[in-house]
């Protein structure tokens, strides 16, 4: 596979990669309410779950799920009620009052819910149903440029939405203060929710 087709891909896929969306709500949200490392944890996870995605389209099981009504919108509720849980969880949390700083999340849990935000949203799916075919080329191994192609968006994705995590986290920055922790998350949880609401009418 050329270099060039692998730009390409890179340029079409872009304007996807800064469409506001759960999984860069998620990351944002994790910013506001618990800072950068929090926010680069959960892109890791997100980033995660776009590689899950990838190792479904390299052997043609993306396209069962896209083809599926069944499969696809099951996916797509259970995404809706994670991330509808995520935010509530985080709305009870600005709702009560804390005099002391809470502590950094566990790596392991933001990362956990980073990969369930995106593996969990079937629109991820459509971008190698829809998108990666048009760039692989019938003279070579299918999985090896699917899985070369998915580099190439995962990769934009990593820039992009550590960009956005290490802008939110800056936010959220400072001597602890109860107040603005709570109007942190409260804002966080209303971003998890619209990412909910979004993820179920698109």
């Amino acid at each position: 596979m050329v270099i060039n087709t692998l730009m390409v891909f890179g340029a079409t896929v872009l304007p996807i990669v800064f469409a506001p969306g759960p999984d860069i709500l998620f990351v944002s949200s994790q910013g506001l309410a618990s800072g950068s490392r929090a926010a680069l944890k959960a892109n890791m996870g997100v980033l995660l779950g776009y590689g899950m995605h990838s190792i479904l389209a390299a052997f043609g099981l993306a396209a069962v799920v896209v083809a599926s009504p069944v499969l696809f919108n099951g996916m797509r509720w259970f995404g809706v009620a994670y991330i509808a849980y995520l935010a509530f969880r985080m709305v009870m949390s600005a709702m009560h009052k804390s005099e002391m700083p809470p502590m950094q999340p566990a790596a392991k849990s933001v990362i956990t819910k980073g990969f369930f935000t995106s593996f969990l949203n079937p629109k991820g799916l459509l971008v190698y149903f829809a998108i990666l075919p048009n760039f692989i080329s019938g003279s070579e191994s299918v999985a090896m440029q699917s899985l070369l192609l998915s580099g190439v968006y995962i990769a934009s994705c990593a820039i992009v939405y550590s960009g956005v995590a290490l802008i939110f986290g800056q936010m959220s920055k400072g001597e602890y203060n109860d107040k603005r922790r709570r109007i942190g998350e409260g804002v966080a949880g209303g971003l998890l929710a619209t990412a909910a609401v979004s993820l179920a009418f698109s």
